[in-house]
């Protein structure tokens, strides 16, 4: 019996993008209704294809959990200088998270750590205005989408602010740098602004066309929508960490500018998508934790931010690193990076086939863990910042939870 089916219980929440799409149902076998989101079902069907629960490995031999744990104890032990990567968690994960990191000086970076760090780097700098889910919904009468259509890798972003509905104040959808999608609604006044292929180049023109109001020698398309901008009751500027070009922190510094001008006369903000597989809740946890975000090295002497050196690919590649504990409970296809270092990696169960057909388990610990909001509960940040959903269970798997797995690792490894 699943969660939605038990008397009184409320409806599931989709754990698998940082919309939390909530009043869904999740039946048996898996079968989503109330949304044929397709990032939710591809994520579904890849937590299906494991029948039973597989039990934990120690260089792909079986063994009980008491013995994985022991095994991957000693290995964080050894290791003197450990990476902490995927951090695909909830919020009761993280925090466990941060005391084992504590414990072993490890560096900490998530999968989408570098879409991650263009909003954090953006924050950082020179702060940032951000708006809600239910604000954009009820408020915005004109968004503009730079360089993404806002529903490549999140399906369900135009039904969550209301687009299309017949209440919506939205009336203008402009999209720059990105062609419109299908799913954009018919009744809008849509537009397409192909640019010059440079992103950064025609965000900062509009900045200072935003800014100045001088149309001499500029864009024409970028000039008008700078004065479409100025026009708006409130303007949505919406962007996306991971569809951003090297240069992005660059690029949200500049839309945090143009939405501060244009907050001296009428209302304007932007908004973020990002922060799925536990990003935002896991980088969230750590700030408050540590008083900074993830690509931070936890010591005794003290903590070290640097968001460009505490790279995890950047590590792996220059052997910085000596031991990888990777975790990523919600998607059992995101993968480890390939490493010929000793790893310690939690996932769902049917991530041990993927492993092996990748290269092997061959000086691998793994233990399947339950994944948030569909065979464990927990708490995680939507993508709208400070807002906290719980996800239940829909099923018992039978699993730990990846706050319990390393709890009991930071219990076996002792006092520092």
């Amino acid at each position: 019996m699943t969660a939605a089916d038990a008397k009184g219980a409320p409806p599931w929440t989709c754990p698998f993008c940082s919309l939390l799409c909530e009043g869904l149902n999740l039946r048996v076998h898996a079968e989503l209704q109330g949304s044929d989101c397709p990032r939710a079902l591809a994520a579904l069907a890849a937590h299906a294809r494991v029948q039973g629960v597989s039990g934990p490995l120690v260089d792909g031999a079986p063994v009980m959990l008491a013995a994985a744990l022991a095994a991957a104890a000693k290995r964080l032990a050894a290791w003197r200088q450990p990476l902490f990567g995927g951090l695909g968690t909830d919020i009761a994960g993280a925090r466990a998270l941060y005391r084992l990191a504590a414990r072993t000086e490890a560096i900490c970076d998530h999968a989408d750590g570098a879409a991650l760090m263009h909003g954090v780097r953006a924050v950082q700098d020179r702060g940032q205005y951000l708006t809600t889910l239910a604000e954009l919904r009820s408020r915005a009468d004109l968004i503009v989408c730079i360089g993404t259509t806002g529903v490549a890798r999140y399906p369900e972003f135009y039904r969550r602010v209301g687009l299309g509905d017949e209440g919506s104040p939205c009336r203008d959808i402009v999209f720059l740098g990105v062609e419109a999608p299908p799913q954009c609604p018919a009744s809008l006044s849509m537009q397409e602004l192909p640019g010059s292929g440079d992103l950064f180049a025609d965000v900062q023109q509009l900045s200072a066309l935003v800014a100045t109001q001088k149309t001499h020698d500029a864009n024409p398309a970028l000039a008008a929508l700078a004065q479409q901008l100025h026009e708006a009751r409130y303007a949505v500027l919406v962007w996306e960490g991971a569809a951003l070009p090297a240069e992005g922190a660059l690029i949200v510094e500049a839309l945090n500018r143009i939405v501060g001008t244009l907050n001296r006369t009428t209302r304007a903000a932007t908004f973020g998508l990002g922060g799925s597989d536990g990003a935002f809740s896991v980088n969230q946890t750590f700030t408050w934790l540590s008083g900074l975000p993830l690509r931070t090295r936890v010591s005794a002497a003290g903590l070290v931010h640097e968001p460009r050196l505490f790279d995890a690919q950047r590590l792996l590649d220059q052997r910085a690193v000596d031991g990888l504990l990777w975790i990523s409970s919600f998607d059992p296809r995101r993968m480890p990076p390939a490493a010929t270092l000793p790893r310690i990696v939690f996932g769902p169960p049917a991530m041990v086939a993927l492993l092996r057909d990748a290269d092997g388990l061959r000086d691998n610990v793994f233990i399947p863990v339950a994944t948030p909001g569909l065979n464990a509960a927990g708490h995680l940040f939507r993508t709208d910042g400070p807002i906290v959903l719980p996800v239940l269970a829909a099923r018992d798997d039978g699993l730990p939870g990846v706050a319990a797995v390393l709890t009991r690792l930071c219990e076996l490894l002792g006092p520092a």
